[in-house]
This record gives structure tokens, sequence and C-alpha cells, in this order.
């Protein structure tokens, strides 16, 4: 198995160990690659994301990692950037250049109602905040809430261009049926909408494995049916653990890419030396 970990995070944000002790812990696995994508600072105060002023440490760490694991492993620096409207996000650009990244992966946990400037409805975390956003960003209207969430996925798309997509689906995780199901007509042409988005700009889309392996959701981000849309419209895929500490670097790796196989994906996308390519499913799988 050719195992790849692009979207890790280490102790610079909310991951549990250094970069140098992922590394070690990747190589002992059999690793080609790793990418270190710390969640990129936001403008107030969190316990999950990296602090602006550790951005430039940051990129000195996967430099000093990569010269000193240049003969085991390729590594890569990345970050996982959330995409905030009404003003909150720094630009992707502006990160790439601050901390000179081989790629960036855009998120959305934080969802905002323009009409609620003071708010933003944090989809992970503990399930009851769920609740919570959904009244104090948008009155309890959950079609209008999970709406916002896509828009963001799409403006992140058209405004900011990220490499990859992080758990695009991951609206649904502390839903868990309870406000909404997932098979809903309205919810089902937000999903087509933000694909065709997608599909448009060409970026690459994850599959997510640690809901399932952290027991938080049952499937992987996003699901089986938004995989195979992808594969059926010629989004490119790739596998993500979001690995936070350094013995979940291949967690369900192997059973996303089955399951991307049994779907009818023949390809990962797969980062190397400065590019993305298109890595066949069965050199993965070797």
């Amino acid at each position: 198995m050719n195992y790849f970990s692009f979207h890790t995070h280490s102790d610079f944000c909310d991951g549990k160990t250094s970069m140098e002790e992922v590394c070690k812990r990747a190589i002992e696995l059999g690793l080609s690659a790793v990418g270190f994508s710390s969640h990129a600072p936001v403008p107030f105060k969190t316990k999950w994301a990296m602090q602006f002023d550790d951005v430039i440490a940051y990129a000195s760490e996967v430099k000093r990692c990569k010269a000193l694991f240049a003969d085991e492993i390729k590594i890569y620096a990345a970050l996982e950037a959330d995409y905030i409207p009404v003003g909150n996000s720094v630009s992707y650009d502006a990160w790439r250049q601050m901390a000179d990244l081989d790629y960036i992966i855009g998120s959305v946990h934080l969802v905002a109602n323009p009409s609620v400037p003071d708010e933003l409805w944090f989809l992970d975390g503990p399930a009851e905040n769920y609740e919570k956003g959904i009244n104090a960003c948008f009155g309890g209207d959950v079609k209008k809430a999970v709406g916002q969430f896509y828009k963001q996925i799409q403006d992140m798309v058209k405004f900011q261009k990220p490499d990859v997509i992080a758990h695009m689906d991951k609206v649904v995780m502390n839903n868990k049926g309870r406000f909404y199901k997932g098979d809903e007509d309205w919810y089902l042409d937000l999903v087509e909408e933000t694909l065709r988005v997608v599909a448009q700009y060409g970026t690459i889309v994850e599959v997510n494995t640690r809901g399932i392996y952290r027991g938080k959701y049952h499937t992987f981000f996003p699901n089986e049916q938004i995989i195979k849309r992808c594969v059926d419209i010629g989004i490119p895929l790739t596998v993500s653990v979001d690995a936070h500490h350094p013995d979940e670097l291949t967690a369900e790796f192997e059973t996303a890419v089955l399951v991307v196989e049994k779907l009818g994906g023949k390809d990962l996308a797969y980062f190397n030396d400065g590019k993305w390519e298109q890595l066949p499913i069965s050199d993965v799988l070797k």
C-alpha cells in the first residue's frame, strides 16, 4: 500500500505532537509523503487554530523537517485555511506567500450570516453548539443555515481557489439526522450545485476518514453518494486521514481507497515535487 498524508496536523495547532515526531512515525509506517496542514490562524481567539505569531516558525519547521528527512520521505508545507466571509478571512494567496506553501486546503468550519455579523455557526466541537448556532445565526432556519454553508464552499472555490476542499459535507456531522435528512431534494440540490462549481474550477475533493475512525460519523466526508457523483462528473479525488496524532496517519486509508475504486474512481490526486498528479489507484494499492 502506498500510504500518504496530505492533510496532517501538528502541535502548531490542535495536533498532538511535533512535526518531527509525525515524520518519524510516518517513516515507520512506510508513508511516501506527508504534507503538514495546520489550521491557519483566524481573527479571534480559538484553541484549535495556529496563532498569527507562529506562522513564520511553522514554515521554518516544515523546511527543517524536509531537510532532516530528505532521504526517507517527501515533506510538504500546506495550511488548512478556513473561509469565512464578511471580512474575516485572510486571502489564500497571502497565506501561500507568507508561509511559502506547496498547496492549500480550504475548509468551512464557521458559517456566517451577513445579516448577523457578530455571530458564527461553528459546525465542529460539541454537538450542542450545532443547534445553538442555527438559532443564533439563522433564527432556527435550518435550510438557510445549510444553504449558507454550501454557499461558502462555492465562494471559497470561486474566489480563493484552494487546491483541495476539506471534508466537503461536514455540515452533516453534528446534525445526525436531527434537523434534516440528507436525502431531501433541497439538500441534494445544494450538493449538486456545489459540485458543479467544484468541477468548473477543477478543485480536488478529499475523501476524509476522520469521522469514522474517531467514532463521530458512520461514513466519510463526503459520503459515498457524493463520492460517486464526483467520479461521474470528473472531479479529482484524494484520500485524507486528517491526522491529529502520528498513530492516525493510516487510519481507514485503505478502506477509503477501496471505496473510491468501488465507485468507479481510477486515480487519486497525489502531490509530487511541486504539482498535483493523478496516481492510478492500482499503484496506491500495491
